[in-house]
């Protein structure tokens, strides 16, 4: 990942204006992480592929925005040296991921800052440049922005301001996701885009789906 300079100098335009970006991210403990995947790669070949996609989603978010402006927001090992590196090779901040169910600790990133702020998972090897950056200027003209995923969950949301209200009386992990987001943007009357749909890898079914997109399998598999 950004192993040469040139390819590490940054987004190519002046970002100050845009989202910051929170990313939620698993240790890449073997047993803990990228579980259903498991019974396809074994514990440590499951781990390797969540530090991979750690390592995919980072990149992406360093093209789109520079490194004061991303969070990993980390869980099951603060201190995993994934995450240190990552700190130390790009300059990006960590923060603990804090208790409480998944709409929480998405709440909790999102509202550490005042500005403008896209939040992602590392489960989704569609998201590139293109399409971050999409959701950042998208999120100039409306309150929120969504990537839904087929699974009726979201890989993305982007917010302008905060409200606790967007993440509550969600059945996280189910189909209905996105359907009841949709519910409480409704009774907050905010304005929501979906640039586009899209897919997380979550299951071996999925690792055949990725191995059709030869280079982006070529990156993220281990």
């Amino acid at each position: 990942m950004c192993d040469d300079s040139a390819h590490c100098q940054g987004p190519d335009t002046t970002d100050g204006d845009l989202p910051v970006i929170s990313i939620l991210a698993k240790a890449p403990l073997a047993g803990l992480a990228k579980t259903r995947m498991i019974p396809a790669l074994g514990p440590e070949g499951a781990a390797r592929l969540q530090h991979r996609l750690i390592e995919h989603t980072l990149k992406v978010a360093l093209e789109a925005t520079s490194a004061s402006r991303i969070t990993l927001w980390t869980a099951l090992d603060h201190q995993h040296p994934c995450f240190l590196q990552a700190q130390d090779r790009y300059g990006i901040r960590l923060a603990h991921q804090p208790d409480g169910d998944l709409g929480a600790r998405m709440y909790a990133a999102l509202a550490a800052t005042d500005a403008p702020s896209l939040l992602i998972g590392t489960d989704c090897p569609l998201l590139d440049k293109k399409l971050l950056k999409t959701c950042q200027k998208r999120l100039k003209q409306v309150d929120s922005v969504f990537l839904p995923a087929e699974d009726g969950g979201y890989a993305l949301v982007g917010v302008r301001r905060h409200d606790p209200r967007l993440f509550e009386g969600v059945d996280w992990g189910t189909s209905g996701v996105m359907s009841q987001t949709r519910a409480r943007l409704a009774e907050l009357s905010w304005t929501f885009e979906c640039p586009s749909t899209v897919w997380d890898l979550d299951t071996p079914q999925d690792l055949a789906r990725l191995a059709d997109m030869e280079a982006l399998s070529l990156e993220i598999m281990p």
